[in-house]
């Protein structure tokens, strides 16, 4: 890929907060986002996500290093930059006391744009994301989810190239972070880049096309979530007993068959082994239990979670070194 292939670029960027009580900064960050796709950038409390997302929105200078969005550098060009973004926070920005529609209408003419163009885009912009009937409600009256929704449209009142979406699905219901997955997802499809930060592992799992991990303000894994997954230790076949004293059984049975370095749920009776070739795996301990008349209450071939890698990697105390073939 060609520098003009990425809508963010940053390379070894670094912001020192000294003594502050804001967070460690970035100690070399050195990432890339190809354009028209959602890339994840996860991490926990204090790793510099935010940090990120401010360098980049210009919404704080960098100390060191090199970064730019949508083609134009952070520093030297901010106003360019400014032009071609959107910013979506944690918490809604809207206006509780005004409709859907006259908070669309207000933000457009923020933007400068006609008055006429003004309520043309809000009408665009509420079909878009559903909520053409609740258009002419007060805010106030709006779910979790569709404020976030109006949140999200917005931000896209002069269609920016590049969205930066911090938490956006905080504190809601399921349903309501199903709706903003698929507006998010909506964003993708009309060729907006998205930098999504969340701390919702299965949120990023279902739509970043590659998540980043940051811990201490630079970025120790980084790859596909399947390419992640994979680099964790392939599948696991999970299998749960009634009793602890099946459990032990089935730990002694998987000890013969060979399948070593599995662990074991003690309070859930549950024992989880690293398979290599699942369906294989999967008979092979079933006829072992049926001959010897154990009876699982439940038996699970499984992917590794994002949770499980994100763990791993973030507590990990070697992570400098641990960047490796997750590129594909």
């Amino acid at each position: 890929m060609s520098a003009s292939d990425f809508a963010i670029r940053a390379y070894r960027v670094k912001k020192n907060y000294g003594k502050s009580t804001d967070g460690p900064g970035l100690n070399g960050l050195t990432m890339e986002v190809p354009r028209g796709t959602i890339h994840g950038l996860l991490g926990p409390n204090g790793a510099g996500k935010t940090t990120a997302v401010k360098i980049f929105s210009t919404l704080l200078r960098l100390d060191e290093g090199e970064a730019s969005v949508a083609g134009y550098d952070v520093t030297a060009e901010g106003h360019r930059v400014r032009e071609r973004i959107g910013l979506v926070g944690q918490y809604a920005a809207v206006d509780e006391q005004l409709t859907g529609w006259q908070n669309l209408e207000m933000f457009g003419r923020l933007y400068r744009l006609p008055l006429k163009q003004a309520r043309l885009r809000a009408e665009q912009l509420l079909g878009q994301f559903g909520l053409t009937e609740a258009g002419s409600q007060q805010v106030a009256k709006y779910s979790g989810g569709m404020r976030r929704r109006l949140d999200l449209a917005a931000s896209l009142i002069v269609s920016p190239e590049v969205l930066f979406v911090d938490e956006p699905t905080t504190g809601l219901d399921p349903l309501a972070r199903q709706e903003v997955w698929q507006a998010i997802q909506s964003l993708k499809e009309a060729g907006t880049t998205v930098l999504l930060t969340t701390q919702y592992l299965e949120e990023a799992d279902q739509l970043a096309d590659r998540i980043s991990i940051l811990k201490d303000g630079r970025i120790i894994q980084e790859g596909t979530p399947d390419s992640l997954k994979s680099s964790f230790g392939g599948d696991r076949l999970d299998i749960t007993l009634l009793t602890q004293e099946d459990a032990s059984s089935a730990a002694a049975i998987l000890r013969e068959l060979g399948d070593g370095g599995f662990s074991v749920d003690e309070a859930n009776n549950r024992i989880s082994v690293p398979v290599s070739d699942r369906t294989g795996s999967l008979l092979r301990a079933a006829s072992a239990f049926a001959a010897s008349g154990l009876e699982p209450l439940d038996m699970v071939l499984r992917r590794p979670t994002l949770d499980e890698v994100f763990i791993h990697y973030t507590t990990r105390s070697d992570y400098r070194d641990t960047k490796e073939a997750t590129q594909a």
